[in-house]
């Protein structure tokens, strides 16, 4: 037997470096191929990562919380058969024969050695010497006690992850580390014995250790993301490391700011024809297995008027000078979630039916509610909805996702007077359903007339629905 390392792969789109959100397995336990072993934070996503080998766990070389450079060693497994095979008594082992297979690099996620994998190819110039004890030398058949590990805190007797670890999703491990709370320590009153948030909020409001903070309410955003709640007792400050989706989040928002001139324009809209629509549907059978809602009614408009106007789908490339003008219309969909803002995209909304656009809604929001949007679904985005009408906002300037060209304000759907003009011409003030919608566009792509045309179309749809007929 010897020890191999796991150094960690590049989750997905060339990062560089990760968080460790939470360890699945402990020192002891036993793993077999492809089992999931890790989950990481990115500057994009939660990513759970498998190992690509067999054996039992020796050691974990990094804790939760910890930043880990890609390629860097994660954990140690002691695996079978990685010893040379016949070496004669007193002869030393092959050259590189115990060594963990890190020279390969870090491998993908799903790639690596394969299991029963028994020999490996010298390395060249590295002597006996130079490998790891531990792995070169012969393993004694009597198993070695895990009890006598050299860990302060060890217990005596090896214990299951369910022993050792407690039971909590993502989201509640990240607020548990924002605001200092142990797990272990906290009592869980979730199904199945489940550490849940208002768990560890209180943990954390009786905890003389937590980070200044009493826990956050669940009406407050900023409290529930960061562990902050104003006014609480503790410290006149807390300091919150700026890493992960937030980090990535500030930089892309700095860099879209001051690279594309943003221009914004607004548009208030009767959207009562567009509210009826969404009830009948919601009493469609045939749209009963999907949500409906306006936000599916909007995309649907935004991305009808998207493929009318094709130059604003589109993208500035800087490093070759040239103006990418995109086939398909992958929808980003703007969502706040515990890890921060994520924006998701459908890919070829514009060719989804209502009904399928309505599911893909659906699944984005669910994905990204449970923190596990994959880095390949926050990629190649061509325009974005941001729907800030679900927090009873009217409108604003929004911020366009790097590499867009548009991004579209829903703002929240209000019952208001309203000056309607009859058949004959006649004018009446009625109780309307209205909404205003608000589009920033790169003024180096989209210019003032082709930005009014884009907007003008999206209110069109949604004062009538059936204006689409007339584009078909």
């Amino acid at each position: 037997m010897a020890v191999q390392h796991f150094t960690l792969p590049d989750p997905g789109e060339g990062l560089t470096e990760a968080d460790v959100v939470s360890w699945k397995v402990q020192p002891g336990d036993t793993v077999t191929v492809n089992q999931i072993i890790i989950e990481v934070e990115t500057a994009k996503s939660l990513v759970e990562l498998p190992i690509p080998f067999a054996g039992t766990i020796t050691e974990l070389l990094v804790a939760e919380g910890d930043t880990v450079d890609v390629g860097a060693p994660i954990i140690a497994v002691e695996v079978e058969g990685s010893a040379p095979e016949a070496a004669p008594a007193g002869e030393a082992p092959a050259e590189g024969a115990g060594e963990a297979d890190e020279s390969a690099g870090p491998n993908l996620v799903g790639y690596g050695a394969k299991a029963g994998s028994t020999r490996r190819r010298a390395r060249k110039g590295a002597a006996p010497a130079a490998a790891d004890p531990a792995a070169a030398a012969p393993v004694s058949p009597e198993p070695a006690p895990a009890p006598e590990a050299p860990a302060p805190a060890a217990p005596t007797e090896p214990l299951s992850p369910q022993a050792t670890r407690a039971l909590a999703k993502p989201p509640v491990r990240k607020l548990a580390k924002d605001l200092g709370v142990d797990l272990q320590s906290v009592t869980p009153t979730g199904e199945g014995g489940i550490v849940t948030r208002a768990d560890v909020e209180s943990a954390a409001s009786g905890s003389t250790g937590a980070a200044g903070a009493t826990g956050a309410t669940g009406g407050a955003a900023a409290a529930s993301a960061t562990g902050v709640t104003p006014f609480a007792d503790g410290p006149a400050e807390t300091r919150v490391p700026i890493k992960g989706v937030r980090r990535a989040t500030a930089q892309a928002m700095v860099s879209s700011a001051f690279t594309a001139p943003h221009v914004t324009e607004f548009v208030t809209v009767d959207v009562t024809a567009m509210m009826d629509m969404v009830e009948r549907l919601k009493g469609d059978r045939s749209f009963r297995d999907v949500k409906v809602t306006p936000l599916l009614v909007v995309a649907k408009a935004f991305t009808l008027a998207l493929r009318r106007h094709a130059e604003a789908n589109a993208s500035w490339d800087d490093a070759t000078q040239e103006i990418v003008y995109h086939r398909d219309v992958n929808l980003g969909i703007a969502a706040a979630t515990p890890r921060g803002l994520l924006v998701p995209n459908i890919k070829a909304a514009d060719r989804l039916s209502l009904h399928d656009l309505a599911g893909a809604l659906g699944d984005l929001v669910a994905t990204a509610r449970e923190g596990k949007t994959q880095p390949a679904d926050l990629s190649g985005g061509t325009a974005t909805i941001t729907n800030v009408g679900v927090f009873g906002v009217d409108t604003g300037t929004p911020i366009l996702n790097p590499g867009e060209a548009a991004i579209l304000a829903f703002g929240a759907v209000r019952r208001t007077p309203w000056v309607v003009t009859g058949a004959d011409g006649s004018e009446s003030i009625e109780p309307r359903w209205v909404t205003q919608l608000a589009l920033s566009f790169d003024h180096r792509l989209v210019d003032g007339e082709l930005g009014s045309k884009l907007l003008a179309d999206v209110a069109a749809l949604l004062h009538d629905p059936g204006t689409a007929f007339l584009w078909a």
